[in-house]
Parts: C-alpha cells; sequence; structure tokens
C-alpha cells in the first residue's frame, strides 16, 4: 500500500467519523422539540430521525456536496492538497466535539466549511478559497435562523386561526400526531443537507489524491460514487442514532416551553427552510434553522417565555464558528507543513 493511498483511506474515516459525529451532535436539531413535548421517548425519537437521515440520499440532488467540493479550488497535481482537507476535516472534528462537550449547539457545517478555509488559506492565502461559495454560505449564518424564525412565527399564527375554535385537549391529541409527519419531514431535511457536506469532503480528497477527475459530480446512479452517497447517509444516520441528549436539553427544553403545536410549527418551517436551500445546493446549519423556528413559535405566545439570554449565547457561538474552526485547522495543517509530511 503506497503512502497516499494510506493517507487517503485515513482522510475518508476521519470524515466519516466527523459524519458520525455531526449525527449525534445535531440529532438534538432533529427530535429536540418531539422529546420535550413528550410525544416520543428520547431513545424511540432517535431512531425516528435516524431512518429519515438515511432515506433522505433518494430524495435530495447532491448539490451541497458539489458546493463543499469546491470551498477550496484543488489542484490535483499538488499532493498538499491532500493534507489541506485532512487539516479542515480535523478542525471541524475538534471543535465539533469541544461544542458537543459544552453543551453548545453550534453548527457543524460552519465548522467544517471553516476547517475548509482555514487550511486552504494556511498552504495557499486567499487566492485559493472559492469566495463566492464561502460567501454565499456565511449570509446564510443571519438568514438561516430568520427564515426559520419567519416560518415558525407565521405558521404558529395561522395554526392559532384554523383551530381557534377547538378544545384544548383535541388540538393536543391531533398535533401530537402531526408531530411525527413533522419530526420526520425535518430529519429528512436534516440528513439531506448534512450528510452531503461529508460526501462533498469525500469527493475532494479523492480529486486531491487524484483517484478521480476534478470534474468528478456525485450521483446515486453512478457505481463509482455510490459508495460515497451510502457511506455517509449510513454514518450520518448512526451518528443520530447515538442521540445528543446534552444538546437536546439545550433547544428543546430551555429555549422555551413547548406544546405539541408548537412543536409542530417549528418543525415543519425547519423542513421547509431545509428542503428549499438543499435544493439550491446550500450548506446551512440546522442548528440555526430549529432554533430561528422555536424563537419564532415561542415569540407568539409571549417574548418573555424565550430565554434571550441562552438565544444570545448560542447566536454568540454561531458566529465564532467559522474563524475557530479555521483556527485549528491552520494550525493543524501548519503541523503537517512543519512534519514535512507530502514532501
Amino acid at each position: 500500500m503506497n503512502s497516499v493511498l494510506l493517507i487517503v483511506i485515513i482522510a475518508v474515516a476521519i470524515a466519516l467519523i466527523f459524519d458520525v459525529i455531526n449525527g449525534f451532535h445535531d440529532s438534538a436539531n432533529s427530535i429536540a422539540t418531539v422529546v420535550s413535548t413528550r410525544v416520543l421517548s428520547p431513545k424511540l425519537a432517535v431512531l425516528w430521525a435516524a431512518f429519515f437521515n438515511f432515506i433522505a440520499m433518494f430524495v435530495f440532488a447532491p448539490r451541497v456536496a458539489g458546493t463543499v467540493s469546491k470551498i477550496v479550488k484543488i489542484n490535483p497535481a499538488d499532493p498538499a492538497f491532500l493534507y489541506v482537507v485532512l487539516a479542515g476535516v480535523l478542525g471541524a472534528v475538534v471543535w465539533d466535539l469541544l461544542t458537543w462537550w459544552w453543551a453548545i449547539p453550534t453548527s457543524s457545517s460552519h465548522a467544517l466549511i471553516g476547517g475548509l478555509a482555514g487550511a486552504g488559506m494556511t498552504y495557499m492565502g486567499a487566492s485559493v478559497i472559492s469566495w463566492d461559495k464561502l460567501i454565499t454560505t456565511m449570509q446564510y449564518i443571519p438568514l438561516a435562523p430568520l427564515i426559520g424564525f419567519a416560518g415558525g412565527f407565521v405558521l404558529m399564527i395561522a395554526v392559532y386561526w384554523i383551530f381557534r375554535k377547538w378544545a384544548p385537549d383535541k388540538v393536543d391529541k391531533f398535533f401530537r400526531k402531526g408531530q411525527l409527519v413533522s419530526a420526520a419531514l425535518y430529519s429528512l431535511g436534516h440528513g439531506g443537507n448534512d450528510a452531503q457536506k461529508t460526501m462533498g469532503v469525500i469527493l475532494a480528497i479523492l480529486i486531491a489524491s487524484g483517484y478521480v477527475a476534478k470534474n468528478t459530480e456525485i450521483s446515486i446512479t453512478d457505481t463509482k460514487t455510490l459508495w460515497i452517497v451510502l457511506s455517509c447517509h449510513a454514518a450520518m444516520a448512526f451518528g443520530t442514532a447515538l442521540g445528543g441528549w446534552r444538546i437536546v436539553k439545550t433547544m428543546g427544553m430551555k429555549l422555551t416551553k413547548l406544546k405539541p403545536v408548537n412543536g409542530f410549527c417549528a418543525e415543519t418551517a425547519g423542513a421547509f427552510t431545509l428542503f428549499m436551500v438543499t435544493h439550491l445546493g446550500i450548506p446551512i446549519s440546522t442548528t440555526h434553522t430549529i432554533a430561528g423556528s422555536i424563537i419564532g413559535v415561542g415569540s407568539t405566545m409571549h417574548f418573555s417565555q424565550i430565554k434571550w439570554s441562552l438565544a444570545g449565547r448560542i447566536i454568540i457561538a454561531w458566529f465564532v464558528t467559522i474563524p475557530c474552526s479555521a483556527i485549528i485547522a491552520g494550525l493543524t495543517f501548519y503541523i503537517f507543513k512543519t512534519l514535512h509530511l507530502w514532501l
């Protein structure tokens, strides 16, 4: 086994580990509301979410994967780019684990984008970054929660009006069943957007190592790339099944008090946002999306019911994710360079 192939295997393994970590780190996004409203137990909820995470590969075209694989302009003739991608993934993994331990629901997506950008800039400066794709991703740091907020707010108002003559217990019973559907839709969107980010990383690894052509596109119908799709969705589903109870408590139980009808509206608004941006090929944060949706729903009841200090802490974490993961990835690549690993 030559050294390049060994590094590719290690890099792909780390990327899939990132996908597993992403799954349990972001499983809270998929199940926080359905658990906090006690429609499902935590164990059943994570299995429900994991299933829909996995089947998302049959629903969404891999446009997000294409975006992520092109964040850094890879030159296949330069062996250092393989280490750029590896350092980027390691930076994201470290940041994800730190924020999971601190129970802060930050974005695995932005950690990955920041890691790739940080490693790339450490090697060749700003010219190696596809700024149009990076800027679009960064624009959705505020846009994703705002779209979720607006969707949750409008949908909650509409539901209040439509069901205004129903008895409270009848509404509760109806939306307990409805939340199974909304949680499934959100998990489908979560799997579609998040699993594709790791697919994009693996494609970048293969391009950087020269194992596939630079213009290769991932497709479930292409036997050469099918394994990438299957492995990433399986890793995401497995990670989700492991659960992320620490962050579930933050997302679903501390931001605001939720009932099944509130959970339904938050998940549906979040699912709509994820379906839209995944179709457009934009890697957004599922954490941003569901947090914005929950706050939007909660604001229809009373702004005082929202724990704004906690929401502010989450927002600060959102904005430091890209630079922090970029710094960690940059330092990692600098270590690789110091060790002359590709020379």
